[in-house]
């Protein structure tokens, strides 16, 4: 039986745990060839790493490409591509920039270096990783490009303000993805005729990877947590799909509820 994803090759960042590494699971149950990048090889503190994906992958027969990278310096991003082609065997055909920074503090006293940090991995990197991959997609006539977003994009209404959890707190991480939201719907239009699908995906709820349960697991009710599986399916559809799918910002639960999709 042909799957779904057979003869595709993908590269997935923030791959060592949480949506990364689960997504580049399916991706490879379902027939892909995987490249995983992070920095994290080996397990540390948190649950998780490069090593773990690797052979959860090899576990459904698929080559994969492991590249230990740091997102914020431009010397390490810049191999990412190049080392994931050369392990898979091939040019990108799918890339999902899911890796992220988020570092939560008050505005009024946020670090410059710590922004300055947001704005390297959750915009600089994933624009140049698209920039990397898109040549090659271009020649082919196809290939799908993810951006993992999230709503703290999305300005609060007011006054009076409904903050949330994190209130301000999360604002440079929400402005980095704001800026991601819109990069990733201009390179869309940038490439519209040209096959290859632009889109961000974002949970609706939280989704407790290891990193989010740390650092916000207890505050948050049931009816505000979205399972793994429903991030990772409603990412899936985006990773494959129609060629006027792009420069969309979708949302997790809603789409697999546009879709008819029940995980």
């Amino acid at each position: 039986m042909v799957k779904r994803f057979e003869g595709r090759r993908a590269l997935i960042t923030g791959a060592s745990r949480g949506i990364g590494a689960a997504l580049a699971v399916r991706l490879a149950a379902e027939g892909a060839d995987v490249a995983v990048t992070a920095r994290t090889v080996r397990q540390g503190n948190l649950a998780g790493s490069l090593e773990r994906t690797e052979t959860l992958i090899a576990r459904h027969g698929r080559r994969t490409a492991v590249v230990p990278a740091d997102l914020s310096d431009e010397t390490q991003r810049a191999r990412i591509v190049p080392a994931a082609e050369e392990g898979l065997g091939g040019p990108i055909d799918i890339l999902v920039n899911n890796a992220a920074m988020a570092s939560y503090a008050s505005l009024r006293v946020y670090p410059q270096r710590r922004a300055r940090l947001h704005f390297e991995v959750n915009v600089l990197a994933p624009m140049e990783l698209c920039q990397a991959v898109v040549p090659a997609m271009a020649t082919r006539g196809e290939g799908w490009i993810v951006n993992v977003t999230s709503g703290t994009a999305r300005p609060w209404a007011g006054p009076p303000f409904e903050l949330g959890v994190l209130g301000t707190k999360s604002a440079v991480y929400g402005a980095s993805k704001a800026a991601l939201n819109r990069i990733t719907n201009a390179l869309a239009a940038e490439l519209y005729g040209t096959g290859i699908r632009v889109n961000t995906i974002e949970p609706r709820a939280a989704v407790l990877s290891e990193g989010a349960e740390e650092l916000v697991g207890g505050q948050l009710r049931p009816d505000q947590i979205e399972t793994m599986d429903q991030m990772v399916s409603a990412t899936l559809e985006l990773c494959d799909g129609p060629a006027a799918r792009t420069g969309g910002e979708y949302v997790s639960l809603d789409l697999l509820s546009e879709l008819g999709i029940k995980v």
